[in-house]
């Protein structure tokens, strides 16, 4: 499963440069697949989805959202673990409980959320 998903986001990475770079995106069946089958991944419902593939625009507009909840639900994660590790190891387990605690108050990608919980339960 991670397998999939990280090949996934990749893809939606090396999609949303060429989009960014290009100022467009090829609205095809394969662009179709991959939104749709990456939107649950990023918590993305299907009206969302389906609102995004429409147009090349509107498509080229969800890649980046997608690719954006990624980027920064990745970003989020680390720097909580980050601090979540130094509090632990400083032997502050309740302000390290704290980090997965914030972060899971505004994450909303499921792979990261799972990873918060498993850290939040290897704590207790």
């Amino acid at each position: 499963m991670v397998e999939d998903l990280e090949g996934d986001w990749h893809q939606l990475r090396v999609l949303d440069t060429r989009a960014q770079q290009e100022g467009t995106v090829v609205l095809d069946d394969a662009l179709r697949t991959l939104l749709r089958r990456t939107g649950p991944s990023v918590a993305m419902t299907t009206a969302e989805v389906d609102a995004g593939l429409h147009t090349p625009e509107a498509a080229r507009t969800l890649l980046h959202q997608m690719r954006q909840r990624v980027t920064e639900g990745s970003r989020r994660l680390g720097d909580a673990l980050h601090r979540m590790y130094r509090l632990r190891d400083q032997g502050d387990l309740d302000g390290a409980r704290q980090q997965m605690r914030d972060l899971l108050a505004v994450e909303v990608v499921p792979y990261y959320r799972e990873l918060a919980q498993g850290q939040l339960a290897d704590l207790d």
